[in-house]
C-alpha cells in the first residue's frame, strides 16, 4: 500500500535552502498532486509590465468595465499559458475544484466572464505553472526545498503577492524572518 503524501489543495512555501532560485520565496498553490506528478500555480510574484487589462485586450476582450490588477508569474512551465485561481462562486466546464474555497480554470470562458462582470468574486490570473513529474515533488519534499501548509482562500486572494510568503508562514505559526538555510549541529 502506497503511503505517499499528496499536497493538492495546500500551499508549498519555498524554504531558504531552495536550490532553484526561480522559486526563492515562492508560494505555490498546489492544484493537483497524485502518483503521476504535480501541478501548482506560483502566487507570490507579479509579472512586471503586464496587467489583466493588457492580457484581456490581447484576446480582444472588452475591458471597459474591469478594474485593472496584476498578472502573476505562475511558474516556469508554459509561461504563455493562462490560469485563473478563483472562488467557487463561478463554475465553467473546465473548472477544477482544488481546495475548500478555491478552484482552477484555464479557458477563455472565465476571462470573458470576468470582463463581463459575471465571473468569480475573487480571482488571481497567472501565466505559466510549476510542474513535477512522477515522484519528483516527493524527492524535493525530502530535502530543504519546501514547507507544506494549509491553503487558505483569504490568504490566497486577500494578501498582495509580495507579502504572501511571509504571511503564509505566519499563518502556519512560523516567523519567516527567523528561517535560515542549512541544518544546524549540536
Amino acid at each position: 500500500m502506497d503511503q505517499s503524501r499528496f499536497y493538492g489543495g495546500q500551499f508549498l512555501l519555498a524554504l531558504p535552502g531552495m536550490e532553484d532560485m526561480r522559486f526563492a520565496h515562492s508560494v505555490i498553490a498546489m492544484c493537483l498532486h497524485d502518483e503521476n506528478g504535480a501541478l501548482g500555480i506560483a502566487v507570490g510574484e507579479e509579472i512586471e509590465g503586464l496587467t489583466l487589462r493588457d492580457l484581456l485586450q490581447s484576446f480582444d476582450i472588452d475591458v471597459r468595465d474591469i478594474p485593472d490588477r496584476p498578472v502573476l508569474r505562475g511558474g516556469p512551465v508554459e509561461p504563455r499559458r493562462g490560469f485563473v485561481l478563483h472562488s467557487l462562486d463561478w463554475s465553467g466546464q473546465d473548472m477544477m475544484q482544488v481546495g475548500t474555497g478555491w478552484g482552477l480554470s484555464g479557458s477563455l470562458d472565465i476571462l470573458k466572464a470576468i470582463a463581463a462582470g459575471r465571473g468569480p468574486s475573487r480571482f488571481l490570473v497567472a501565466l505559466g505553472y510549476a510542474g513535477w513529474g512522477s515522484g519528483q515533488l516527493e524527492q524535493e519534499m525530502a530535502g530543504e526545498s519546501w514547507f507544506p501548509t494549509r491553503a487558505d482562500a483569504d490568504l490566497l486572494f486577500g494578501v498582495p503577492a509580495e507579502r504572501k510568503w511571509a504571511a503564509a508562514f505566519a499563518a502556519a505559526g512560523v516567523d519567516a524572518s527567523h528561517l535560515v538555510s542549512g541544518a544546524g549541529s549540536a
